[in-house]
């Protein structure tokens, strides 16, 4: 019975475990939305028409959002050694309680418990109870969309990473020479090469806040030809990101085809003789 309790709870916190698809989507759906309500009072407490006279409705919201989500994580805990992964009572379960997913659900309901009992500033607290809004990204794990944003970015790792130390790459190289071009005519904007590299971040996204902009021949040479480098450069991991977004479309369709008539899975046979 104990077992069987625990596996019953394991399955429906973890979708993606097969099991009850009905009532784990129902626990899941409830525990989305009540995020998202949370995320939107941390930003309505902001607001001082609404939040004075409503300081009641705001923390009782949160402490009974707290309560659930306590609940759930005590659960997850509890559950946890259900899983191979975890399998020591003990030892497995403080190894989940540790795993990046575990800590996001701690971190959601820690300030709480950290004003309450140790009387830390609110108002720092606050802050960290938009992490709940980073469970959305764990809660999501299952749907096929996520899974598929997912694996896009693990087979592209190498090469997204590459584009990123070569747009590294240019920001120091272009911070550097601007600074030089302009720090005689402009001491007080280019003060150091650190300080240009904020320069350098505005310019190749395209952003152009004009707080600091170059003024001598030499450093609009430089921020033309780093402009251009910089529409290329930064067009490239969109680039990779859409070629890897096909690919896994593309494993994806041929997937869901059987192998020897090549009608869709989720398509009844059309003819006799096929077999799925």
């Amino acid at each position: 019975m104990y077992r069987a309790v625990k596996e019953k709870v394991h399955g429906l916190l973890h979708p993606e475990i097969v099991g009850d698809k009905n009532w784990d989507k129902i626990i899941n759906v409830f525990i989305i939305t009540l995020i998202i309500l949370n995320v939107i009072s941390v930003m309505l407490e902001t607001v001082h028409s609404i939040y004075d006279g409503n300081e009641k409705f705001f923390y009782y919201f949160d402490l009974v959002s707290v309560i659930i989500f306590t609940v759930e994580y005590v659960l997850r805990v509890w559950s946890s050694n259900h899983d191979p992964r975890y399998s020591h009572s003990l030892k497995g379960r403080l190894r989940y309680m540790v795993s990046p997913g575990a800590l996001i659900d701690l971190l959601a309901i820690l300030p709480f418990y950290l004003h309450a009992f140790l009387g830390f500033d609110l108002r720092i607290l606050r802050i960290l109870r938009l992490l709940r809004f980073f469970r959305l990204f764990r809660l999501t794990s299952y749907m096929r969309a996520a899974q598929l944003v997912t694996n896009v970015f693990k087979t592209r790792f190498n090469e997204l990473l590459l584009s990123l130390v070569l747009t590294l790459f240019l920001i120091v190289i272009a911070s550097c020479l601007v600074y030089f071009a302009e720090h005689q005519a402009q001491p007080d904007k280019f003060t150091s090469i650190p300080a240009t590299v904020w320069w350098a971040v505005v310019t190749l996204t395209t952003v152009g806040y004009g707080d600091i902009i170059p003024i001598t021949i030499l450093g609009k040479t430089f921020a033309s030809l780093i402009l251009l480098a910089g529409v290329a450069l930064l067009a490239l991991p969109a680039g990779i990101i859409t070629s890897g977004f096909l690919e896994e479309m593309a494993k994806n369709k041929k997937g869901n085809k059987c192998p020897h008539c090549g009608v869709p899975l989720d398509q009844p046979p059309a003819q006799k003789g096929h077999h799925h």
